[in-house]
């Protein structure tokens, strides 16, 4: 089933709209809808459970600190951002010329926030059981992918448990370099153990740029 039929199901036009309204777009628009920030709130918050409920079924052999690393592995910003993709749910995106013209149609973290978005429109307007399907079709198959490649495994939390078992010390992050716009802002970040730098990566946020810093690291951390 498609994302098409599911945004049908949803019989209020202006929850719609508010769904695909990114906040660029106020600046731009007399009409009163709101951006889609607080649907993004709601959205996180159901993902949350029905994610949860749905490693608890399916994996019951894992203990908790495994089904939390599936969890925040499938609800983190690129796994949603290529649901989303997917989905195409960027065309249906209403924000400023700007923002489009600086490529926010495919913009990863604009394309989770705005899948998130239609997961509480969903909730709101249609109920759990819609907002599971939908997941069901959108989301879930990409827990197969995450489980095969163990992409569940967060770098950063992977690179601390090695240099802690191997040195004794926890590693530690420093942001080298900004560049960038404010809208467009991009990370460089440096990882060291003590005072030896042993990674850099790039990112969109500090976040990302610290997971791409743990990465490049555990490919070339020797002790």
């Amino acid at each position: 089933m498609d994302t098409k039929n599911f945004l049908t199901k949803i019989d209020d036009e202006e929850l719609l709209k508010e769904a695909f309204t990114h906040r660029s777009f106020l600046n731009e628009s007399r009409d009163k809808i709101p951006s889609n920030e607080r649907l993004e709130f709601l959205g996180d918050a159901v993902l949350e459970i029905l994610v949860s409920e749905y490693l608890f079924h399916r994996f019951p052999l894992y203990p908790e600190g495994k089904l939390t690393l599936l969890r925040s592995s499938i609800v983190r910003t690129e796994t949603l951002a290529k649901a989303a993709q997917l989905q195409s749910l960027g065309k249906y995106l209403h924000m400023s010329r700007g923002e489009e013209e600086h490529g926010g149609r495919t913009n990863e973290s604009i394309l989770a926030n705005t899948y998130e978005a239609v997961v509480g429109a969903l909730y709101l307007n249609k109920g759990l059981e819609t907002v599971k399907s939908f997941l069901e079709a959108t989301l879930f198959p990409r827990f197969e992918e995450i489980i095969d490649t163990k992409s569940y495994r967060d770098a950063k939390s992977h690179l601390q448990e090695v240099v802690q078992e191997q040195m004794k010390i926890t590693p530690t992050y420093k942001v080298l370099h900004e560049e960038g716009p404010d809208h467009q802002k991009k990370f460089t970040v440096g990882v060291y153990v003590g005072e030896k730098l042993i990674g850099e990566g790039k990112g969109k946020n500090k976040q990302a740029a610290e997971s791409a810093a743990a990465e490049v690291a555990l490919k070339s951390f020797v002790v």
